[in-house]
This record gives structure tokens, C-alpha cells and sequence, in this order.
């Protein structure tokens, strides 16, 4: 898709509904939530971004296209955007965030909900929901990290391969030494510097301007995955719920990762999304919301 069918795309959706802000008080952290209007008759989906160091602004008004059918939940991680950070970011964990999503729903007395996880957010919808398991009906992963930290070795290598000249120069710079310390300003110049090759048509990838965020706890979550490593694959197993798995087909992030779960998880489907980066709902959105209305329908 061209960023003129783009556009067209997005000038074809009614109006994006304004987010309603409240603030929720959960596991020792006030998160800032928004939420769409309530649809009768449809469980809510709660909307997870990836990024770590970011905000829900990373998922709106990229989703707002599902808002149409079915309320949206979004929040700030804890420590991220408008959330408070807890009293010790320096112990803080994925498994906190993961944590985090049950107890948020809890909080707004929401029986069950479906939920929807991209990027580093996808890593923890699949954590929560396996801790979760009787407040979660589906899960949809769009361009998840992968099961095992396996997968970071072959994504630097991948994003170096697409970028040129001086982003090259700026993504190559920062060691992956560098990503397993805590430095919240070195991990934010490092997502800035990524940022293009999530994108596979550079025209797109040119329209958007790489986020700018910094967070204490973000970078010590970040840092720790980064040195240490991770290996769910155990816990995924117990995950028995329905769950799409999305990927883009020319996601820097690789391939394979998007397979992985689909046999780690006994109730995967899995779905490759056309000719688009890590950024599905903007490079291929006429490919990717309907696949998920369908499941969530």
C-alpha cells in the first residue's frame, strides 16, 4: 500500500472516537487508562503496545479502526506515559507488566475481555493472559517478540541489512552491551535509530516520526531481558486460549518468530499480513482488521 492508499484508507473510517481518560488504581500504581465507547453486546479488547519505553499513543488512532465493533481499552504501562512508576523501578520486570494487565482489569470490574498485544506488547499479552486465564476469552498477537529471547541476534542483523549511510551509522553505534545497561536515554536513541526499518517501504516509513520517550522503567525492564534472556516456552504451553497470531510478512523482526508460538500455544492460528513491516495497522490496514474481526466476531 502506498501512503496515498493510506490515506484514502484512513479518510474512509468514520470518525476516530474520542478516548475517555480515567485513572485506576492497581498493584501499587495508578495507571492512566482510555477507553472507547462501550459497544453492547461485545466483550471489551484491551490494547497492549510494544516499545517498552512508550505510552498508548503507540496503538491510537493506529487500532481505532476496531473501536467501530467493540470497546477499546489502552494504558500507560506502569512507570510509561502517564502511569506512575513503582516505588523501585530499579526491580522492575516484564512480569510486572504482565501482571499489571489482570489487575487493571480488575480494577474496572470487567468480568472478561479479549486482548491484543503488538511488539514487546504482544510478549506481555501472552504473559498476562496465561496468568489470567479466567478474565481472558481471545488473544491476537500482531508481530510479537518470540517465546525465547532467540530472536534478538537475528533482528539487529535484519535492521543493519535495511538501513543506509547515517541510520545505519546510528542503529550500528549503540553495542548490544550498551542495551543491557539501564541508560533510559540510550535505549530511547536506540528505538529512535531502529525506527525506519520497522517500515517496509521506506516512503512510509518516512511519513512517521520515530517516537521520543524515556523511562526509567522501561530501560531496567529493556536492560534485563536484553542481558539476562528469557525463555517462557513452559508457561506458554498452559495457554489455552484461542489466539491469532499475526506477522508481517517483511517484519525485520524474523518470521519464524511468528510460527513459534503457533506451536507453542494449542489453540494458534497463523496469519502472514502481505506486504508489510512491523507496522501492520498502517502499512497493510486493509489486510489486517478484518482477519481480527473475524476472529474476535
Amino acid at each position: 500500500m502506498s501512503y496515498a492508499d493510506f490515506v484514502a484508507f484512513r479518510r474512509s473510517l468514520p470518525r476516530t472516537p474520542r478516548l475517555e481518560r480515567q485513572s485506576v488504581r492497581a498493584r501499587g500504581v495508578t495507571f492512566a487508562v482510555f477507553t472507547s465507547p462501550p459497544v453492547p453486546d461485545r466483550l471489551p479488547l484491551v490494547c497492549i503496545n510494544g516499545g517498552m519505553l512508550y505510552d498508548h499513543s503507540m496503538l491510537w488512532p493506529a487500532l481505532s479502526p476496531l473501536a467501530e465493533r467493540r470497546q477499546l481499552v489502552l494504558y500507560d504501562q506502569r512507570g510509561r506515559g502517564a502511569s506512575t512508576a513503582p516505588g523501585d523501578p530499579a526491580s522492575a520486570t516484564i512480569d510486572d507488566d504482565a501482571l499489571d494487565v489482570g489487575a487493571i482489569r480488575r480494577a474496572l470490574g470487567i468480568r472478561k475481555w479479549d486482548v491484543l498485544g503488538h511488539s514487546w506488547g504482544g510478549g506481555i499479552a501472552m504473559l498476562a493472559s496465561a496468568s489470567d486465564l479466567a478474565g481472558v476469552r481471545r488473544l491476537v498477537l500482531v508481530d510479537a517478540v518470540g517465546p525465547t529471547s532467540n530472536w534478538m541476534a537475528p533482528l539487529r542483523e535484519a535492521v543493519l541489512s535495511r538501513l543506509h549511510g547515517a541510520e545505519r551509522d546510528a542503529v550500528a553505534r549503540i553495542s548490544e552491551a550498551m542495551l543491557g545497561e539501564p541508560d533510559a536515554v540510550v535505549h530511547s536513541n536506540y528505538s529512535r535509530a531502529v525506527y525506519p526499518a520497522w517500515f517496509a517501504d521506506t516512503e512510509m516509513a518516512s511519513r512517521f516520526t520515530p517516537p521520543s520517550a524515556t523511562s526509567e522503567t522501561g530501560a531496567v525492564i529493556l536492560a534485563r531481558l536484553r542481558r539476562e534472556g528469557y525463555d517462557w516456552r513452559a508457561r506458554l504451553r498452559a495457554l489455552s486460549i484461542e489466539t491469532l497470531v499475526l506477522h508481517g510478512e517483511l517484519d525485520p523482526l524474523p518470521r519464524t518468530l511468528s510460527s513459534e508460538p503457533s506451536y507453542i500455544l494449542p489453540n494458534a492460528h497463523h496469519l502472514v499480513v502481505p506486504s508489510s513491516g512491523h507496522m501492520p495497522f498502517w502499512e497493510a490496514p486493509e489486510r489486517f482488521f478484518p482477519p481480527i474481526e473475524s476472529f474476535l466476531s
